[in-house]
């Protein structure tokens, strides 16, 4: 688990000469290069611009992360911007919001090339420990999206495998759910879940 501060937060980061005039102009227009074409400062954040009262401050949101299973995404030699998932607090009620996973390791290597059925277990356990970080379970997803590369060739092994886990877990009720044809980030991918869980916001987290 990891929080970030986005009002301290800090990444270096280097703005590419845009490779088009569409694009130039849709960059100068957000505000990330100037007229004369060189990077911009960002935008003062929330608190440096109104003062950080704290109604103006986005929601405190915290990072969820699984390193004995699966790398963080920024980790990789060509960074991919996004976190494994991330918790937000809402009343008494904490939302853990859990990005498209799939069959990598703790290096960001594909397991299981190939083969279908271990991909989807693995996608499963990479999951089940980013939601065990924040002291959840399958009991408390609400809902998962499931993407397949080929969903007429697997759809039966993924509707097999779910039903399995679904059964050995003991779930009811099942958590709503979609599944479609998807082209996965890479060749060697063939499935990718995201899920939703809802806790009690003092649900124990792990020590």
């Amino acid at each position: 688990m990891a929080t970030i501060a986005p009002e301290t937060y800090e990444r270096t980061v280097t703005i590419q000469e845009p490779r088009s005039d569409g694009e130039r102009n849709e960059m100068a227009a957000i505000g990330a290069i100037g007229a004369d074409g060189r990077a911009a400062a960002p935008p003062p954040s929330p608190a440096e611009a109104r003062g950080g009262a704290p109604g103006d401050l986005p929601i405190a949101k915290t990072a969820i992360e699984a390193r004995s299973v699966l790398n963080e995404a920024y980790d990789y030699a060509k960074p991919s911007s996004f976190t494994r998932g991330l918790r937000f607090d809402l009343g008494d009620t904490s939302i853990l919001l859990i990005s498209g996973t799939a069959s990598v390791d703790e290096a960001g290597r594909t397991t299981h090339v190939g083969d279908f059925r271990a991909q989807l277990w693995r996608t499963y356990r990479n999951i089940t420990t980013l939601l065990a970080s924040e002291g959840a379970t399958w009991h408390d997803i609400v809902r998962t999206t499931c993407y397949l590369r080929d969903i007429e060739r697997d759809y039966k092994d993924f509707n097999d495998v779910r039903t399995e886990f679904f059964t050995w877990l003991r779930l009811n009720p099942l958590p709503a759910s979609t599944a479609i044809q998807a082209r996965i980030c890479r060749e060697d991918l063939l499935v990718e879940i995201e899920a939703i869980a809802i806790v009690p916001r003092d649900r124990r987290r792990p020590a």
